[in-house]
């Protein structure tokens, strides 16, 4: 196990905001027990300045959070009570790509069973959290069946002004293999755009390649020279299937690997050029114990506060690396996750250039961990995730609103870029508070 280094930049303590702000913030907090206002996102903007709005996959969101790929996204009941809610986005289940002939080279990926267990866990240090332990990966129906799904999805989503996001893992190579099933790229990603363009036939589609938590205990990832082969391949492959028509996204994963390789990962997907190069990352999935049991599996993937505290650290290191100084490389934008269980999380994501937050375990979460007494689990998400006077983003964005001087009616997104081009900024203002 590496050495555990926690993230030098937190935001520590309470939000420092007007006691004006404050007052409201606590009125909103115990009004919207009963529910969300409608429209959530002009009244933000209205009552605090802030635009919730950003974007993900290059493509317009009316808020910055939205649900990760997994167990709650692979039904149409699912989207429609995300829709309801007033999610910004949704990513669905993770489909196991095939070629035209039907063959799946990660079909061990495609297990039908699944069984999960919501628990505590206790970071490196000391804090608690939780996380989800499951068996089970990715979909297990046919292609057709999930394109169907995406189809109805896309509708679904159109209806609530929600963007829903397909996720894909296609064909890696082992250590051992010198070739790439192509087919697999071509024939998945084809069927995928036959509803996207039914639905939205002038933009393009994003979609996210999936590196999955589990994926780190394969021995496809045993070589580090072999996955730094996987993040130069798969863009160009994707985006060769019909140009210009899709918009890559790498949903990195944290190998079992020193944090350093980590930032290798960054700087590689960073240091390609044109088709090579990825749209957007997501950064990062979570954890992996080789050791640890579920049911009668060894080795199964976690969360908790060992997963944000390593992701804000290796982020953080990726900005103060030599290469945040190179002017010829733009930074890719990045929708965060991992532990995105508050506002405040979400913000120390933001800090470090992420625009969109990404969640699945809160929604799993018991109803004791909620305020809101009505509803379902995404809409009390949202309310803690937002509202909490303490906890929640509109708190923290007014704290760091009032620290750095941005003007009144920024977008989330604009927020992060401003985040990523003055990390020097943040690392003098907030660095003292984790020292």
């Amino acid at each position: 196990m590496e050495e555990y280094r926690p993230p030098r930049v937190r935001l520590g303590g309470k939000p420092k905001i007007s006691q004006h702000d404050s007052a409201q913030l606590q009125k909103d907090f115990d009004d919207f027990r009963a529910g969300l206002p409608r429209p959530l996102e002009p009244c933000v903007l209205s009552t605090y300045g802030i635009d919730l709005t950003s974007e993900y996959g290059g493509l317009p969101v009316k808020n910055a959070f939205g649900k990760a790929s997994g167990q709650l996204s692979l039904a149409a009941h699912q989207v429609e009570k995300d829709a309801g809610a007033g999610l910004g986005f949704v990513i669905l289940k993770t489909v196991i790509a095939q070629d035209r002939q039907g063959e799946q080279s990660m079909w061990e990926w495609a297990i039908p069973e699944t069984r999960m267990s919501v628990e505590r866990i206790r970071g490196r240090g000391g804090e608690e959290g939780w996380t989800v332990t499951w068996k089970g990966r990715g979909w297990y129906n046919t292609l057709e069946a999930y394109r169907d799904f995406f189809d109805h999805a896309l509708a679904i989503g159109a209806a609530a002004q929600m963007l829903i996001v397909p996720s894909v893992k296609y064909h890696l190579p082992t250590p051992e293999e010198d070739f790439w099933k192509e087919d697999e790229y071509v024939f998945t990603t084809n069927l995928l755009l036959e509803p996207w363009k039914k639905h939205f036939p002038a933009l393009a589609m994003p979609l996210e390649k999936d590196f999955s938590p589990t994926l780190a205990g394969s021995g496809r990832a045993a070589q580090q020279a072999k996955i730094l082969e996987w993040l130069a391949k798969v863009p160009a492959l994707i985006h060769a299937v019909e140009p210009g028509k899709v918009r890559v996204g790498l949903k990195m994963f944290n190998a079992l690997f020193e944090g350093d390789f980590q930032l290798r990962m960054l700087d590689a997907v960073h240091q390609a050029s044109g088709e090579n190069q990825a749209d957007f990352l997501i950064y990062a999935n979570r954890l992996f114990d080789p050791q640890k049991q579920y049911l009668d599996k060894i080795g199964v993937a976690y969360g908790g506060p060992d997963l944000s505290d390593r992701n804000l650290s290796v982020l953080e290191k990726f900005l103060t690396a030599p290469f945040a100084s190179h002017a010829e490389s733009e930074f890719l934008p990045v929708s965060a996750t991992g532990d995105i269980h508050s506002g405040r999380v979400a913000a120390e994501y933001l800090l470090r250039g992420c625009s969109t937050f990404q969640m699945h375990t809160i929604f799993q979460l018991p109803d004791s961990e909620f305020a809101m007494n009505t509803g379902g689990k995404p809409e009390k998400a949202l309310h803690l995730l937002l509202f909490h006077p303490e906890e929640g983003l509109i708190a923290w964005l007014l704290h760091l609103r009032a620290t750095f001087g941005w003007k009144s009616g920024m977008c989330v997104r604009e927020m992060a870029e401003w985040c990523r081009d003055h990390w020097p900024d943040i690392e003098t203002e907030f660095a003292r508070d984790s020292r």
